[in-house]
């Protein structure tokens, strides 16, 4: 009961989140400035000719008829159709995604390999050389940008070096750098986060305890501790990988990668209202989807949630 009871809760908070975005993304398009119809007809089209664009688009209508159409729409998955290219939005966003979602999913995986051994290392040797060097990092890797991060790899490692290619999506190697770039920032934030963890979880009674019956300390810290340190480390992590998720749009254009920050972009550029409003609720989505699974995996690990 308890188990069908958060499930039903947390399910409703990802339709309420989709819903709220939705809407306020359908009316903040509509605040930037431009006419789609006339971006479309060009500079040498007739009046007329960019009404009858606007009929065909459906942007004469009533601003609230409009909405109507486009939560109708959205309940039957249907983003629309792009202004620009006249596809199906949803097809043109599968298309990318792959791209956007490898690179998120290799800067994940770098963010946390990074992270968990060096923010315990930082804990357990506390005030060392090794807690010095994480902190640095952790300090350097929130402060600066990750685009900014992406121009200094590209010009070490590509142009001075020549170890991973300058631009594409070829193959790995394209993904390395712009996996490192999106990497650097979020797992900085989880190295303070697991240090800061770890050290609570060591100064707990049980931990003394354990010691006191004579546990290898190897034992105590990485078996006990570690495990009870790395709850709340789920949590942020999944968040981590939704920001991820939207600065890989950012990166994207760094690197030149076919993914869909070229796509919101050129969407943005072109007024092409269906196009952005499908992407932003389909990452959304996405990121909802994430957290919903990440409360999942938290529950497992910690009965407590549920019940509470």
């Amino acid at each position: 009961m308890h188990v069908t009871r958060f499930l039903l809760r947390r399910l409703g908070r990802l339709i309420l989140t989709v819903f709220l975005i939705s809407t306020l993304v359908f009316f903040l398009v509509r605040v930037i400035p431009g006419d789609p119809a006339s971006v479309i007809a060009g500079v040498d089209a007739s009046q007329s000719d960019i009404q009858n664009i606007r009929e065909r688009l459906g942007t004469d209508e009533p601003l609230l008829q409009q909405y109507v159409s486009w939560l109708w729409s959205i309940l039957r998955f249907d983003f629309g159709t792009s202004f620009a290219s006249e596809e199906p939005v949803l097809d043109l966003i599968l298309e990318r995604f792959p791209v956007t979602l490898g690179l998120t999913l290799l800067a994940f995986g770098i963010s946390l390999a990074v992270a968990l051994p060096l923010g315990v290392l930082s804990a357990v040797k506390r005030w060392s050389l090794w807690d010095y060097l994480g902190m640095l990092y952790a300090q350097l890797g929130m402060a600066i940008p990750g685009f900014w991060m992406g121009i200094l790899l590209l010009l070490l490692f590509s142009v001075y070096l020549g170890v991973f290619p300058l631009f594409g999506a070829g193959s790995f190697a394209h993904f390395v750098l712009p996996a490192m770039a999106l990497a650097a920032g979020r797992s900085a934030v989880l190295v303070r986060l697991v240090r800061s963890s770890m050290i609570d979880e060591l100064e707990k009674e049980y931990v003394l305890t354990a010691r006191s019956k004579g546990l290898r300390e190897g034992v105590v810290r990485y078996r006990h501790a570690l495990r009870n340190a790395l709850l709340p480390v789920i949590t942020v992590a999944g968040i981590q990988f939704g920001y991820m998720l939207g600065g890989a749009i950012i990166i994207e254009q760094v690197f030149s990668l076919p993914g869909l920050g070229r796509l919101f972009l050129s969407g943005i550029y072109g007024r092409d209202f269906p196009l952005i409003q499908g992407g932003v609720v389909f990452l959304a989505v996405v990121f909802s989807l994430t957290n919903f699974v990440v409360d999942l995996l938290y529950s497992w690990v910690n009965p407590k949630v549920r019940i509470g």
